[in-house]
């Protein structure tokens, strides 16, 4: 087997690269920004200047910036692109519009998908990190026309993940964040007993994932999930791995 460098390329192998807002919360394995929640490399890229508050705001003014970060990562050899943030659908279309690699900015993209693979009649239990944000206006960017079969929950107004994550105090208490999570799940089956599937849009929740699907007894899908999906199709395994 021959191989060829890439021009201005200095380092290999990893498959997924991931766009990181200017967050400073603790991110802990398992969460989509520590690299020891995958068994494979990834490649981080920070953007400047693109706050978790711009965007729960739907603020857009860092576009720019965003094209610049993901077009680094295209150029440094990632095979597809995703970020640390549900609402990067924001972004999706013009990301699509300039790279020539699959971009799957948001962990609500998996909606069409679940839609045609629970049985009908059954809703999608969505839990985000700010309902008052994750509008119709969000969720359609991600290829889905009826919102019917969705029901939202929130957890802006949850003390724990609200200090460590909206607010980023600094500190991170897994188990309280675990249990505001968990019973924020169990009070959406409660009042929606015909949901059949629980999709965590926020990138810090796929840490509880193995605990809300044990409360629920529900199929649980996440940011995780999604990346792993597409880096089983990017990189087949018998391929060797990469370059």
């Amino acid at each position: 087997m021959k191989y060829y460098r890439r021009k201005g390329q200095v380092s290999y192998g990893e498959a997924i690269g991931i766009i990181l807002l200017d967050s400073e919360a603790p991110f802990i394995p398992g969460d989509v920004a520590n690299a020891t929640t995958y068994d494979f490399p990834v490649r981080f890229q920070k953007v400047e200047g693109l706050t978790v508050q711009k965007m729960m705001d739907h603020d857009k003014s860092s576009l720019d910036k965003i094209i610049e970060a993901a077009e680094l990562l295209q150029r440094e050899g990632v095979r597809a692109i995703t970020s640390d943030c549900g609402f990067m659908a924001l972004y999706q279309t013009e990301l699509r519009e300039r790279l020539h690699i699959p971009v799957f900015s948001s962990s609500l993209l998996q909606i069409p998908f679940i839609t045609q693979i629970i049985p009908y009649g059954k809703k999608i239990g969505i839990v985000t990190a700010n309902s008052k944000s994750l509008d119709e206006s969000v969720i359609k960017l991600c290829g889905v026309e009826d919102t019917s079969n969705l029901v939202i929950a929130g957890l802006e107004d949850e003390p724990n993940f609200s200090s460590a994550f909206l607010i980023e105090e600094g500190m991170l208490d897994t188990e309280k964040v675990e249990k505001e999570v968990v019973n924020k799940v169990l009070k959406l089956q409660r009042e929606n007993p015909d949901i059949g599937v629980i999709l965590l849009e926020c990138s810090v929740l796929p840490v509880y994932s193995e605990a809300v699907q044990r409360a629920s007894g529900l199929p649980v899908f996440d940011f995780v999930t999604m990346i792993r999906y597409v880096f089983s199709a990017v990189v087949r395994e018998s391929s060797g791995g990469f370059m």
